[in-house]
């Protein structure tokens, strides 16, 4: 028995795997093209561990997909794999459709077939689960209901609409083949191994380094932030018993203005890395122009997952911050490695233009 994770080696993918292999034996064949922001230095503590099969390589690669899926023949897959940042997609959208569209695609029809082969118990145990995103649904309103699994489809970037053609081609393998698929659409994630061009760890990169807290328009955007690890217990779960064709919301029942998230930073590195001056590390903050189009809540409704599956988060909001906080302190040298130059240029072209 054993698993395939796609996009194992990026932010959430890695903290999936490390968790599931501290609390199972059960080997993970690990598919990851090692884009910018996949790093296998995440799953350094795996090296010589025989349970992890790390191979370098696309999900749109139909032929090495399929060798992979004749060769270790795993009982389920879960698919991270993806293209992820909105202003990414905003400066350049084709990769995302080539990687979240089209090389969703090629996946399920090498998915399909491995399935279509398999007998017995094998084929009717077999599951797809592909991770998605709450950006799918669109924008909130201040009191706007929380997102279900029956909201409408309405994204607005490149990034998200991208994800939701890919969920949709999910469903329609379900409703058109049968393949058992599982599909999860989760909050805002934070915690170990983010690449720090994501609003938390860029603010504790930034503080550490002495550089200005750059925030888009008012800070007022309010977003569900969600501990990975949370993340990840949510899957194990629903891969273990969701129900087939399902979708399931998670969240961390943790809605935040991005503002207050920065405040909360700066408040932790205050506290344990305090500045060799005395001041705040706030008085850093500088408000940039806004992302174009960026929509202005979202929020989760994670009944259905505790309703039906009875899972909760672990962590709160104030428990999990403090914990990335300290992560990153205790792992300076693992920022340093991942600020290589395309990182460092990515971040001048973003902000160069942005400054009020």
């Amino acid at each position: 028995m054993s698993i395939l994770v796609t996009g194992g080696a990026g932010f959430i993918g890695s903290n999936f795997v490390l968790d599931w292999l501290n609390q199972s034996d059960e080997p993970v064949i690990n598919l990851d093209k090692l884009t910018y922001a996949g790093n296998l230095e995440n799953l350094a503590s795996l090296q010589g561990d025989s349970r992890h099969i790390f191979i370098r390589g696309d999900i749109g690669d139909a032929t090495l997909v399929s060798s992979l899926l004749a060769e270790h023949k795993p009982r389920a897959i879960i698919n991270f794999a993806a293209e992820s940042h909105v202003d990414r997609s905003i400066h350049g959208p084709e990769d995302f459709i080539q990687t979240n569209i089209v090389g969703t695609f090629h996946l399920l029809e090498s998915v399909r077939a491995y399935w279509n082969g398999l007998e017995g118990t094998a084929k009717t145990s077999f599951r797809f689960l592909h991770v998605s995103t709450d950006e799918v649904y669109g924008s909130l309103a201040k009191d706007d209901p929380a997102f279900t699994e029956g909201n409408r489809y309405e994204p607005n970037s490149p990034y998200s609409a991208s994800k939701a053609a890919s969920d949709h081609l999910v469903r329609a393998y379900h409703h058109t083949y049968g393949l058992p698929v599982l599909t999860t659409n989760c909050s805002n994630n934070y915690g170990p191994y983010h690449f720090p061009e994501k609003l938390i760890p860029l603010m504790i990169v930034n503080a550490l380094a002495g550089k200005s807290l750059p925030v888009y328009g008012d800070g007022q955007q309010i977003r569900d932030w969600l501990y990975v690890k949370d993340h990840c217990s949510a899957i194990r779960r629903v891969l273990e018993a969701g129900k087939v064709g399902e979708i399931y919301n998670i969240g961390g029942c943790n809605e935040k203005p991005n503002l207050e998230i920065v405040h909360t930073v700066c408040a932790l590195l205050d506290e344990l890395s305090a500045r060799a001056d005395g001041n705040s590390y706030r008085e850093k903050i500088t408000y940039v122009t806004d992302r174009p189009g960026h929509d202005r809540r979202y929020a989760i409704d994670a009944s259905k997952i505790e309703r039906e599956l009875g899972w909760q988060p672990a962590e709160t909001f104030d428990t999990g911050i403090r914990k990335t906080v300290e992560w990153y302190l205790e792992n300076q040298s693992w920022v340093a490695n991942v600020q290589a130059g395309t990182y460092r240029e990515w971040v001048e072209k973003n902000y160069a233009d942005r400054a009020l």
